[in-house]
């Protein structure tokens, strides 16, 4: 009678002797651990906040005034900076993210030149967040503020465009966001093209589609959820970067809807007061982080129905 080893042993290929399923329990472990420490610091965070819920409660999501001297706390402002940052972010490096992707992922150059540019492309993810803040203020402001200038007095009825100009502003934090994300966009969504079957690209270019038709009618689609990961990981990470952000918002509690204004996210807004809070300032400021965490969690749970909807579509499952 044949042994069935996958039933007789702890792991397959071992035969005649149990294996004790040490690689399990480790990530077991792992696992538990990682959820655990997220626990751990959500926990902490309510804690260090609650004296701002209990005296503020859900009206701090609604008011738009931060005024520590009079104890007057309010997100409003920070909540549209942090969304419409992430958004602008999302908008400006998602084009050519996927664009960069298709072009390292199909045959139109030599492969020692697509690894020179996908080396080139993932070394901007090395590059300390600070860095980009520098070339903000050098580069970027001076761009903006002319820009504001002249969209201001041709379109300043737009409440987008309104003006002032000013250098550090919603649009200014946006477009060094923008750069900071196209690496981890260009990378995901890479990985996944590349991962598509070859076959399917044979039997697309069987039934006589041309190079493109494949790449959009087949390729992308099949790579879609790789896409969407990719967009979820990107503003995941639009929405917490501090340092940058800071640098070039303008820090205003000031709630505005032009893109030329100053503004503040709620990772800016912690990175700037933290260090000199007290009191309810403190509490207040837990607060905030805590609807960071929360925002950030509630972005991740979105991506995660988004993805697995995708791959339903992708296979065919309605």
């Amino acid at each position: 009678m044949a042994l069935n080893t996958a039933s007789a042993t702890g792991i397959p290929g071992v035969h005649g002797r149990r294996g004790p399923d040490l690689f399990l329990w480790v990530c077991a472990v792992a696992a538990a651990a990682v959820a655990f420490v997220l626990g751990w610091i959500f926990w902490e965070v309510f804690q260090e906040a609650k004296p701002a819920l209990d005296k503020f409660g859900l009206g701090f999501l609604t008011n738009a005034q931060w005024q520590p001297n009079r104890d007057r706390y309010g997100v409003l402002p920070f909540l549209v900076g942090t969304g419409a940052t992430a958004l602008i972010a999302l908008i400006l490096a998602f084009p050519p993210g996927l664009a960069i992707a298709i072009f390292l992922s199909e045959d139109f150059l030599p492969l020692p030149a697509r690894q020179l540019v996908r080396f080139v492309v993932e070394l901007l993810a090395a590059i300390p967040s600070v860095v980009y803040g520098l070339w903000g203020i050098f580069v970027v402001i001076p761009i903006v503020q002319s820009l504001g200038t002249w969209t201001s007095e041709r379109f300043g009825h737009i409440p987008l465009l309104a003006g002032p100009a000013y250098g550090n502003s919603l649009l200014t934090a946006g477009i060094v966001l923008a750069l900071m994300v196209l690496p981890t966009i260009t990378a995901i969504s890479r990985s996944s093209l590349v991962a598509v079957p070859h076959t399917l690209r044979e039997g697309a270019y069987a039934l006589g589609a041309t190079r493109w038709e494949a790449i959009f009618g087949v390729i992308l689609p099949t790579a879609a959820p790789g896409v969407v990961a990719a967009t979820i990981l990107a503003l995941g990470r639009a929405m917490g970067e501090t340092m940058a952000v800071a640098m070039l918002i303008g820090n205003s509690s000031r709630l505005s809807w032009s893109l030329f204004a100053p503004s503040g996210t709620l990772a800016s807004l912690l990175a700037n007061q933290f260090g000199e809070a007290a009191g309810m300032q403190v509490a207040a400021l837990m607060y905030a982080a805590l609807v960071l965490v929360a925002l950030t969690l509630a972005v991740n749970f979105a991506g995660e129905l988004v993805l697995r909807y995708t791959e339903r579509r992708t296979a065919g499952i309605r």
